[in-house]
């Protein structure tokens, strides 16, 4: 099988070339490079374009009719909650945008009609349960990357019948940690490596808001190891190739909530720093709390979360020490304010 991975020069994208390789499958990357690094594919052929442009839904028919692609795994695209509240026209030309481009592509190609596509748990909102299932209603994002996310699940689905385009979304809760090394978070745009990012400076690790509706006033969320995640895309492609498929949108998460100040005080733990953290205001459009029911994806795709919140820290400690230039020296280390 060939596989067109769309930002697969990022943090989960490299992640998923690198399970697809594993398990032998030839892999073709679309990616403008904004986030990621070509080293990070392990010889895929790149083609550099940014999916959200004029043009480039005809121009990714060509690539996947030149490249005899059987699925497209759809990752690229702007991810970040508070930038979205801040720049919503501009998230939803980049967002939607680029998935109109990838549909557009696959409805013109001459045979590529599976899309694995990269949703997320803001597609949720503020969800009026504590674990939550996929058919949860109503669903009402609460900042304009959400909206995208789950906007592009539209999309997806009514191009179904129409293109014969067989659509699985993916929402996933908070992707962390570490599979090789040379795999590290290459931006400064999660949780994790924005602590680690602070303490590499010298500075206090930042937590925003600690007044919550949450058991010690932080937001609550599920944490999910990269690698897992990875997994679970594969299962995904497997998935698609089923004639009896019920459903076409799957939680991948644990089931189980971690506090940020949890993660903060595990990463005391595994880093031996003994840093202060400092609490700031809350940021525009964080939810609470958000855990996910994994009931779905395990009985439909037999996938199961393997990695726990410990296992997520080490994995992301380990990988930021790899590299030279975000190692921190331990035994010298004084926090600076």
């Amino acid at each position: 099988m060939t596989v067109l991975v769309t930002g697969g020069c990022g943090y989960i994208g490299a992640h998923v070339v690198h399970a697809l390789h594993e398990a032998g499958e030839k892999v073709v990357v679309v990616d403008d490079l904004s986030y990621g690094k070509p080293t990070r594919i392990e010889g895929s052929r790149l083609y550099g374009m940014d999916i959200s442009a004029p043009g480039a839904g005809e121009r990714l028919a060509e690539i996947l009719d030149a490249e005899d692609v059987d699925a497209v795994i759809h990752f690229a695209a702007r991810k970040q909650v508070g930038e979205s509240v801040e720049k919503p026209l501009w998230y939803y030309q980049q967002n939607i945008g680029g998935m109109l481009n990838v549909l557009t592509g696959m409805s013109e190609s001459k045979k590529t009609r599976k899309l694995v596509f990269s949703s997320s748990a803001a597609t949720y909102g503020v969800p009026p349960v504590d674990v939550v299932p996929e058919d949860v209603v109503p669903m009402l994002p609460i900042n304009p990357y959400g909206q995208t996310k789950l906007f592009g699940e539209w999309m997806a689905r009514a191009c179904e019948g129409r293109y014969g385009i067989r659509f699985c979304a993916l929402r996933y809760f908070n992707v962390a940690g570490c599979g090789p090394v040379e795999l590290e978070d290459p931006a400064i745009l999660n949780l994790i490596p924005m602590l680690l990012d602070r303490l590499k400076k010298g500075k206090a690790p930042l937590i925003f808001g600690d007044d919550y509706p949450t058991p010690d006033g932080t937001c609550v969320r599920d944490y999910i190891h990269v690698s897992d995640l990875a997994d679970a895309h594969l299962a995904a492609l497997k998935y698609l190739d089923r004639d009896g498929r019920k459903y076409d949108a799957f939680n991948v998460g644990t089931g189980e909530g971690t506090s940020v100040r949890q993660i903060v005080d595990e990463l005391k733990k595994v880093t031996g720093l003994p840093f202060q953290e400092h609490v700031q205001g809350r940021r525009a459009g964080d939810p609470p709390h958000l855990i996910g029911s994994p009931k779905r994806i395990n009985e439909e795709m037999g996938w199961h979360a393997k990695y726990d919140v410990e296992d997520i820290v080490e994995s992301a400690w380990r990988a930021w020490q790899a590299n030279p230039e975000h190692h921190i020296d331990v035994e010298n280390w004084k926090q600076t304010d």
